[in-house]
């Protein structure tokens, strides 16, 4: 982003959709962490309530559909099987914000993780179909929840990829992946390139079974 002014992100709400799973939670502390105001949504207000008691005094937890209503920017961090029906349940709340797509659609048998097909290309193209009034940016598709949540883990050794169909949504974006001290924002196309960004996880996953890590994502020469 050398040619663009960094777009200030100080202040954002945060909501994450789906936020009392392991990566919703994991991306909720670290962004409170970083000062942002952040609001666990789940289906069950209850427990979105407990859990954001647990991360600090920056996140609250509400019902998925206020979340997305009272939040500036909104990551959707839920299982795939549910992601289309929750998102077009919410596109009246989500309209004219920015929704940041981090789902992975995985299967898993005896033979590890593998992608699943999905109609519009991916995860972050259904969105986009579902929500036309929203700006969708993909990201966050490779961060290890583990190291996200582990407080001892100060910075992280990772690029996050973003893809969008809006210059100013994927600036707002890669900023946004600056908060995660060690993280960078990397720009990587547009939204029908997505499927292969979704896809790649499920070798992110083969190669931290095999050597027992948390692989993430560096890009190089840039």
């Amino acid at each position: 982003m050398t040619e663009r002014e960094t777009p200030s992100v100080d202040g954002l709400v945060i909501g994450i959709l789906g936020g009392t799973g392991d990566q919703g939670r994991g991306l909720a502390f670290r962004f409170a962490r970083a000062g942002h105001p952040v609001i666990i949504g789940s289906r069950s207000e209850e427990r979105a309530r407990s859990v954001a008691g647990l991360l600090g005094h920056h996140v609250q937890g509400m019902a998925n559909r206020d979340a997305a209503r009272e939040a500036s920017v909104v990551i959707a961090a839920v299982p795939f099987e549910g992601h289309g029906d929750l998102l077009a349940s919410l596109a009246p709340e989500l309209a004219g914000k920015i929704v940041v797509d981090c789902v992975n659609p995985l299967g898993f048998d005896e033979r590890g993780a593998f992608p699943l097909p999905v109609p519009e290309g991916s995860a972050a193209e259904q969105a986009a179909a579902l929500l036309p009034d929203s700006r969708v940016v993909a990201a966050f598709h490779h961060v290890s929840a583990v190291l996200l949540l582990d407080p001892e883990v100060e910075s992280m050794d990772l690029d996050v990829l973003v893809l969008g169909e809006n210059r100013a949504a994927t600036d707002l974006v890669q900023a946004l992946a600056a908060r995660i001290p060690g993280v960078r924002g990397v720009y990587a196309g547009r939204l029908r390139n997505c499927a292969q960004i979704e896809a790649l996880t499920a070798n992110l996953v083969s190669i931290n079974r095999r050597y027992k890590a948390h692989a993430g994502i560096r890009i190089t020469d840039i």
